[in-house]
């Protein structure tokens, strides 16, 4: 990617083509079936334009992977409290409800599991380094998993519970575990 040292008429650029990603993600319903072509005439930008920020299509979606990483998961100030834990999570589901119209179009795609992997392990190495305890390891792969699997499911519109719910079930549910 190509966003290093950018001025406030690329910070706008991106923006669009991020915003006009996400919306043919939730048409098309697969980042495969998108084009370049297709995504700068959608939203009124030149080729140019795309590829002095962009090398491909791929590259938007790595863009929002690596913002919710970076957004989420700091987690170098928590210690192993209750109270940080449920920061930690709060950290999390804040970052979804500020985004979620987004993430709402990013996570109905097929390619979103890869993501939700990769999520998956960070919440496991934070939560381990959280913790610092190998007896709570499975406890922590389970807990994750399902917790992901919650988010997967409520931004695909499988289950009525909005974020706030989820995120108070999560962080009683890591209490009752961790704790």
């Amino acid at each position: 990617m190509k966003l290093k040292g950018i001025n406030a008429s690329s910070k706008k650029t991106i923006l669009l083509i991020k915003k006009t990603f996400a919306e043919l993600i939730e048409e098309k319903k697969e980042m495969n079936n998108i084009t370049v072509t297709e995504l700068v005439k959608k939203a009124g930008i030149t080729r140019g334009a795309f590829y002095s920020h962009f090398d491909n299509i791929y590259e938007v979606a790595s863009l929002f992977q690596e913002e919710i990483i970076e957004q989420v998961f700091d987690y170098q100030n928590f210690h192993y409290t209750k109270e940080d834990v449920n920061k930690y999570f709060d950290n999390i589901f804040n970052y979804l409800k500020a985004n979620e119209k987004i993430y709402s179009k990013l996570l109905t795609a097929d390619e979103a599991f890869l993501f939700m992997r990769r999520i998956s392990k960070k919440i496991y190495t934070s939560l381990s380094l959280l913790i610092n305890n190998p007896k709570y390891d499975l406890d922590i792969i389970f807990f994750t998993d399902g917790t992901i699997n919650l988010i997967v499911k409520h931004f695909r519109k499988e289950i009525s519970e909005d974020l706030d719910t989820i995120c108070k079930f999560v962080k009683k549910r890591a209490i009752d575990i961790l704790f």
